[in-house]
């Protein structure tokens, strides 16, 4: 399998300000760059945690979207079922004795990821702050490097 010469890593450039959420973005991430990590005897089992991880994460905010009427939720429920489609498609493909498509997904979920969250993720960090504090979120960034 072809790795990329480093993996994901969460940082604080991912935080959006809304606990739950980065919380579980940290989670991803992990999935993500575990995945890219792998050797091929390990990657049925870590697709099946992050299918397993995903299909609770995307959950988690479209009910966020569904239960705070939050306006550009179809779009972004739409982009959730498509990345489990992917995620459910590369697992079946691994475990047929392709394990060369999880790094190949890892590395799309590692492109994908920060677009989504800075895009459709933060404006439900915001809209989620709004509802449930009445106030913008705030975040702090550490300069690590």
């Amino acid at each position: 399998m072809e790795k990329t010469s480093t993996s994901i890593q969460w940082t604080d450039d991912f935080l959006l300000g809304y606990g739950p959420m980065d919380e579980t973005h940290q989670e991803f991430v992990n999935c993500i760059g575990a995945l890219q990590d792998a050797s091929p005897e390990d990657c049925p089992g870590l697709m099946d945690q992050l299918l397993e991880h995903a299909t609770a994460h995307f959950k988690q905010e479209d009910d966020w979207m569904v239960a705070t009427d939050f306006p550009p939720r179809g779009c972004h429920m739409d982009e959730h079922a498509a990345v489990l489609a992917s995620i459910t498609g590369v697992r079946e493909l691994a475990l047929q004795g392709a394990p060369e498509k999880c790094l190949h997904l890892a590395n799309e979920l590692a492109r994908w990821f920060p677009s989504h969250a800075d895009h459709l993720d933060s404006a439900l960090s915001h809209w989620m702050c709004k509802i449930k504090y009445n106030a913008k979120p705030l975040v702090f960034k550490r300069s690590i490097r």
